[in-house]
């Protein structure tokens, strides 16, 4: 089965960042890229990644983006398999079933608090609540869409090294699908991942005997290690300022109705500056 990155395209900024974001991801994991505009509305009207003029009101806009966005990143992303498709139905659960049979879902976001786009607000929450896959949500800045750091030494090294990827980490209740998931993501940046910890100083201990068997399993990642005091989410917040991807946790509830993400994940949804991996976990 063809392996793929799935995201939602609504032709907001928010939306053309996450497939930026994602036909990236694509590459990193030898994966297709499937883009996905849900509804019968019509799109937001674009401006494409070439920045051209988008069609007026009355054409079909929705067939324009879904030809122009895929030969744009065609274009910036040669050898990238791409395919496009609109999908009628409730945009929560369209999405929720996409990631299903993808390795990752990415939408847009301009942050969780507040409600603007088919992808974004309570779409977006009630997505991540929901999905079987780990989403991730990318902003539009420029900050939290560029994962490398800036080139001060003129090098190629310096021009091609990304920033660390941080995750979060309940030791009360440490889960291997989270930390396999953050340490991948270092691996195909070659980037230094940070574990936070929040809670007490006392953990610092039991966070390095935690982490010494991911050590000797990816053995090539380098690992900084921060037990902080205080609840996770402000520091994980913080952290994403200088990160390429943040990655936190989100423990599978089946329940009727509502959304249920955790604290520190929802501080992190609405806070931070960096794309947010949200990985499931039971």
């Amino acid at each position: 089965m063809l392996r793929t990155v799935t995201v939602g395209l609504d032709g907001s900024p928010e939306s053309l960042a996450a497939a930026d974001w994602a036909a990236r991801e694509a590459l990193f994991r030898a994966a297709a890229l499937r883009l996905v505009h849900v509804g019968e509305q019509p799109p937001y009207a674009y401006v494409p990644f070439a920045a051209e003029t988008v069609p007026p009101p009355g054409a079909d806009r929705s067939a324009n983006m879904l030809r122009e966005v895929p030969a744009s990143l065609t274009h910036r992303y040669p050898g990238l398999l791409i395919t496009a498709e609109q999908a009628s139905g409730q945009p929560t659960k369209v999405l929720a079933a996409e990631a299903k049979d993808a390795e990752l879902l990415v939408l847009g976001s301009r942050g969780l608090g507040r409600t603007a786009g088919l992808l974004l607000g309570s779409v977006a929450l009630a997505v991540v609540a929901r999905a079987e896959a780990p989403v991730v949500l990318v902003r539009a800045e420029a900050e939290g869409a560029d994962e490398r750091l800036p080139d001060t030494a003129g090098t190629a090294a310096a021009a091609t090294s990304f920033r660390d990827v941080v995750v979060g980490l309940d030791l009360h209740a440490p889960d291997d699908t989270v930390l396999e998931f953050a340490f991948n993501a270092a691996v195909r940046r070659a980037a230094v991942l940070r574990v936070v910890h929040g809670w007490s100083l006392q953990a610092r201990a039991e966070l390095t005997d935690t982490l010494r068997p991911w050590r000797e399993k990816f053995p090539g990642v380098e690992v900084t290690e921060e037990a902080v005091i205080g609840q996770a989410g402000p520091h994980l917040v913080d952290a994403s300022r200088s990160a390429s991807l943040v990655v936190v946790g989100r423990r599978n509830r089946h329940v009727p109705i509502g959304t249920h993400i955790g604290p520190v994940t929802n501080a992190v949804l609405h806070h931070a500056v960096a794309p947010v991996a949200v990985v499931p976990h039971d």
